[in-house]
């Protein structure tokens, strides 16, 4: 199962917007990854102060930052499912990040909700070649829900 949840306050209207986007995004990344073990896993949109916040605890890095991955797996033991982890998404950094880019807000979120899930599965991008096995995973993923992010179009 996968539970989108917000610590934010949005309109109804884009909540349900982001909460589409980031389903399909995570539907669409587990079921690319045949081999990786089906589980449960949650999406949290929050803002630049509670990933920073997040940030400096988990990984020692004073800033805000787009998306970080809480990798988990242990069996939930109200469903007996394995549970991935935790993704959790800044709503800020996502706004201008995709200002920057030139695409639409859910383009950038459904990038981010990709490579977020993409962390859970245990793919990295620390070393040169770990990088492009992640953004090629992450362009095929996102070519399947037929998005293509303006940064990428170069």
């Amino acid at each position: 199962m996968i539970t989108i949840r917000k610590n934010i306050t949005l309109p109804i209207q884009e909540w349900r917007a982001y909460k589409a986007i980031l389903s399909k995004a995570a539907q669409a990344t587990l079921s690319a990854i045949p081999t990786h073990p089906k589980g449960d896993l949650t999406i949290v949109l929050t803002n630049d102060a509670q990933i920073h916040s997040l940030n400096r605890q988990y990984r020692g890095i004073d800033s805000p930052t787009d998306v970080l991955s809480f990798m988990i797996e242990e069996i939930n033991p109200q469903s007996g499912r394995k549970y991935l982890g935790d993704v959790v998404i800044s709503l800020d950094r996502a706004r201008e990040q995709a200002a920057a880019a030139g695409h639409l807000l859910t383009t950038e979120l459904a990038l981010l909700g990709v490579h977020g899930v993409l962390h859970l599965c245990g793919y990295d991008h620390e070393q040169s070649a770990d990088k492009a096995q992640m953004w090629a995973m992450q362009d095929t993923i996102l070519a399947l829900l037929k998005i293509q992010p303006a940064s990428f179009a170069e």
